[in-house]
């Protein structure tokens, strides 16, 4: 099934990530995925510049912690694996530890269980704890300490334990 994106659905997206301030947006749906990046502040580029440019997955760079994100889950996909991303549920500022110099929650290679703490963001002074879903193998840590997050944005790649 291939699913089609009208030029009206485009212009939404970009009035939406105009309205929350949003550097960038990935779309998936069916066989469709498109990207929207605003183009960079810092451009030298003259003349009118569009709010958005569309572009293509195959040519996007991991050089964000989303576009990792989706390499991390293309890496994983070759290789066959299930890979389990743990998303910020708020926006708000990641803290890997539960206080400064404190070991961290969880690192790369450590074991995590349903209901394990992963880390802590920060929103509106309020400390929430996320919490794992799945029971597996840390594989990536996406965010970094102190850092702002966005909502969706991926914090964790999990591999999940295999039942037996």
């Amino acid at each position: 099934m291939s699913a089609k994106l009208e030029l009206g659905q485009i212009e939404e997206l970009l009035r939406f990530m105009s309205e929350h301030n949003l550097e960038e947006f990935e779309y998936a749906r069916g066989d469709l995925r498109i990207r929207l990046r605003k183009p960079a502040s810092n451009s030298l580029s003259p003349g009118p510049r569009p709010p958005a440019e569309i572009i293509v997955p195959s040519a996007i760079e991991p050089s964000t912690p989303q576009n990792a994100a989706a390499a991390s889950v293309a890496e994983a996909e070759l290789r066959g694996e299930d890979l389990y991303l743990v998303k910020s549920p708020i926006v708000g500022t990641f803290y890997s530890s539960p206080s400064p110099g404190a070991e961290v929650f969880v690192k790369v290679g450590l074991h995590v269980d349903v209901g394990q703490t992963l880390c802590i963001v920060e929103a509106m002074k309020l400390m929430n704890e996320i919490e794992s879903e799945v029971s597996g193998e840390v594989l990536r840590v996406f965010a970094e300490n102190g850092q702002p997050v966005e909502y969706g944005q991926p914090l964790f790649g999990i591999r999940p334990s295999r039942k037996r």
